[in-house]
């Protein structure tokens, strides 16, 4: 299977040209035009093999027909980000291998989904889920996260997304005061988990600083988060100078500064607050020069299309 590695597309650098930043989607979309089927593990532990065949074939064609789904509903709509659900074939990892080979089944189809997200100028991002511990204490938690990650690394493969930042794999730093230990396990990684990791500030292990810190060293990009910036630093506004200062130290850890990703969330009920808003309401100002913006809010394109309506009109104005 050949790997499509979009630095010399000219539809890519078409949208990394653009003026103005480019908002994306996170997963799902508020109405119910993009949805994906799951299995819990238990219940697939109840089925006999040819019913886990079965199931799984049926779950992953439904997911991957939804896939589309979501490139036309980005395409119709102007959006040319977007974040792929970290559960898009659930259960793949299974020791019986059932959806694994399935998956395989399905390769020369699935990488029409990375041919097609080209041919729109659509990036693809994946953020994997929390139990990606790869600076834990524990050898087991350890081994296990990479073992996610290598599932991860595989579907975008198999999506035929390029092997890079471009469609990055983005997850927190973990246990906290081991910057020395995840800066080791990084540099032991696979070329198909590195070359597309990135690394995020969060509200409580991780500041922005020290994660910077472990990019710096690690050799890999930072997705600067301002709201965790806000909330681990208990600020009470999105242009202190802390803001602008990590989001150019973040740019500066990105081979491609067209490629640098942010993200964006306010607080449900205060500025401060953990929980994210349906809407997004402020915006750092920094983040005008900001080429990719992930819209981490409960309204999904609802929250796009409304920072659309007053802050993208603004930036065009500066």
């Amino acid at each position: 299977m050949t790997v499509i590695q979009f630095q010399n597309s000219s539809d890519t650098q078409q949208w990394q040209k653009s003026t103005l930043p480019q908002l994306g989607l996170v997963c799902i979309t508020f109405s119910k035009q993009v949805r994906f089927r799951t299995m819990t593990r238990t219940r697939y532990l109840k089925l006999s093999d040819i019913e886990r065949e079965n199931a799984l074939r049926e779950l992953y064609q439904h997911n991957f027909q939804r896939l589309h789904d979501a490139l036309s509903f980005c395409q119709d709509n102007k959006i040319r980000l977007y974040r792929i659900t970290c559960a898009l074939f659930p259960l793949s990892d299974m020791e019986d291998e059932i959806g694994a080979n399935i998956l395989e089944e399905m390769s020369a189809d699935l990488s029409k989904i990375g041919e097609r997200s080209q041919a729109l100028g659509i990036r693809m991002v994946l953020h994997p889920d929390q139990f990606v511990v790869l600076s834990s204490d524990c050898p087991e938690v350890v081994q296990n996260s990479i073992k996610i990650l290598e599932g991860h690394a595989r579907t975008l493969d198999l999506l035929s997304l390029p092997r890079s930042p471009w469609s990055l794999m983005n997850i927190h730093g973990g246990k906290s005061q081991r910057t020395a230990q995840l800066v080791k396990v990084i540099s032991e990684l696979p070329e198909t988990i590195k070359s597309r990791l990135t690394f995020e500030n969060d509200e409580y292990a991780y500041s922005s600083e020290e994660i910077l810190a472990v990019c710096q060293q690690a050799g890999v990009p930072m997705v600067f988060d301002a709201h965790h910036h806000i909330c681990h630093e208990n600020l009470d506004n999105y242009n202190h100078p802390s803001v602008a200062s990590m989001f150019y130290a973040a740019r500066e850890t990105w081979a491609n500064p067209d490629w640098q990703l942010v993200h964006i969330s306010n607080g449900e009920q205060a500025f401060n607050d953990r929980k994210h808003s349906d809407l997004i309401t402020a915006m750092p100002d920094v983040y005008h020069q900001a080429p990719w913006i992930e819209i981490e809010a409960k309204q999904k394109e609802e929250a796009i299309a409304h920072l659309r309506s007053w802050w993208l009109i603004e930036n065009n104005h500066k």
